[in-house]
């Protein structure tokens, strides 16, 4: 990925969360460039190089209503969302995703006889700890601290044998966020429930929303929207299972584990890509 996408998502965050707590009042670049304490010039360009877009477009893709339009088109999307985890033919996202399920043994024990990899990479929405076994990317979040996130890894498989290293399972994870075409292997801990609706996550198409209601309908348990939001909320992979693509049935952006600022980033940002490739296909 560009490294000045990632040198500049601190302060483009700021600006998001500032758009997000007045996009009511719709301000303006002045305003927003004022904000930030740089020039308009200097501030639409660098928002510009990050999100592919002007800061003005990209609130409308923060918006209220917009949210809610790309809900109701979600309803019918969801029924002809690509299988097996394939979540998109364009450049955002080729990929194919293969989702293997931690044995009972495993699970229990905290990944108990695992070894596992890590490392940190920088991405346009933040620094990340991925980590993998020899079956697949098992954890991957977004941090502050490399020492707070590397023992937030370790509680997350207090029998897991780690060492700092990358390989290969990481390096075709982490091109999700070149847009690169890749094959990602997850090798998840999880209840059947929870890999159930992180499938179901991966086949939300990337420029695209759904709800926790949408889901519950999707893996047939209707009556469950509950359990369906803690199981998103326990997504142990971030961006590649793209939990920051549900929001509330109100249109509203909602919590998000990794801030709900880095969300909104994430869905603005899809959106602008998204509408990008459309328009530029013939």
């Amino acid at each position: 990925m560009p490294q000045d996408q990632s040198h500049h998502y601190n302060r483009i965050a700021e600006a998001i969360h500032y758009l997000g707590e007045n996009f009511r009042s719709q301000p303006d670049l002045e305003e927003l460039a004022s904000k930030m304490h740089l020039s308009s010039f200097h501030f639409q360009r660098m928002f510009s190089e990050w999100a592919g877009v002007s800061p003005k477009k990209f609130l409308q893709y923060l918006s209220l209503e917009h949210a809610k339009a790309m809900l109701r088109e979600r309803a019918t999307l969801m029924d002809t969302a690509f299988e097996t985890g394939l979540s998109g033919t364009g450049r955002l996202h080729d990929l194919f995703i293969h989702i293997e399920g931690m044995t009972p043994g495993e699970y229990k024990n905290g990944g108990a006889a695992l070894s596992m990899q890590y490392s940190f990479a920088e991405t346009q929405f933040g620094p990340v700890i991925i980590a993998s076994t020899h079956r697949g990317v098992c954890y991957m979040a977004f941090y502050v601290e490399e020492a707070a996130a590397l023992e937030e890894l370790k509680r997350k498989f207090p029998g897991a044998a780690l060492s700092k290293a990358t390989d290969v399972h990481q390096q075709e994870a982490l091109k999700v966020f070149s847009g690169a075409p890749a094959q990602v292997k997850l090798h998840l801990k999880g209840t059947p429930f929870q890999l159930k609706v992180w499938e179901a996550l991966l086949k939300i198409p990337p420029g695209q929303l759904s709800s926790y209601n949408l889901l519950a309908q999707q893996i047939a348990h209707h009556k469950a929207s509950r359990a369906v939001g803690s199981a998103v909320g326990d997504n142990p992979v971030a961006y590649i299972i793209p939990c920051h693509r549900v929001i509330q049935s109100s249109g509203i952006i909602g919590q998000y584990h990794w801030g709900s600022v880095r969300k909104a980033s994430m869905i603005g940002w899809e959106a602008a890509q998204h509408a990008r490739e459309e328009e530029e296909t013939p």
